[in-house]
């Protein structure tokens, strides 16, 4: 298994899409896919080389998973390549899109919005470890896509989504360095 590739590049998720789409289309399924975190930020904004894996809301739930274990058999993915990890984040306030998505016969796939995709990314404030790059660099990627220059409008966009009980100390400091990192190497 040390031949599993542990990063999914933009050229190996819009095929596994495609394959996903392919397997759909055989059993007469029409699947939607909401796709969020790392592999929006490489799809939509090309903020990054790769992710880990692909985490999306997705139905029907046991089609899309019996194709998606077909696609990592066959691809050479992890098995929870496509999973839905990211459930705990999503909000009913949530906006979604098909805005810079590849369009497919038989798999509609979604989006987070950007603002929606920044107060999901602010609230988990990750810093960047061995295994992980962190939330820092797709933060500053979607602020600079938003045309947005101050903490205060970055913490007002989270509290849009989520409860402002939501949004602890740690995470308005995670912003405000963020912020403070990202206006003085524009100076």
């Amino acid at each position: 298994m040390d031949d599993i590739p542990d990063k999914l590049t933009r050229p190996t998720i819009l095929a596994a899409l495609a394959r996903l789409d392919e397997l759909l289309r055989v059993e007469g399924v029409i699947g939607e896919l909401c796709i969020f975190g790392g592999a929006a930020m490489i799809l939509v904004f090309d903020a990054r080389e790769s992710t880990r894996d692909v985490d999306a809301i997705f139905v029907p739930k046991l089609s899309m998973l019996e194709a998606s274990r077909k696609v990592a058999e066959e691809m050479g993915f992890r098995v929870e390549w496509l999973n839905e990890g990211v459930k705990g984040f999503v909000t009913d306030d949530g906006e979604v899109t098909s805005d810079g998505m590849p369009v497919y016969q038989n798999l509609r796939v979604m989006r987070p919005t950007a603002e929606y995709l920044l107060a999901m990314k602010c609230l988990a404030s990750r810093v960047a470890d061995y295994d992980h790059p962190g939330d820092r660099g797709d933060i500053v990627t979607l602020v600079k896509h938003l045309g947005i220059d101050d903490a205060q409008t970055v913490c007002d966009i989270v509290v849009k989504y989520y409860k402002e009980s939501l949004l602890p100390p740690k995470v308005r400091f995670f912003i405000e360095e963020t912020m403070e990192e990202m206006n003085s190497k524009s100076d």
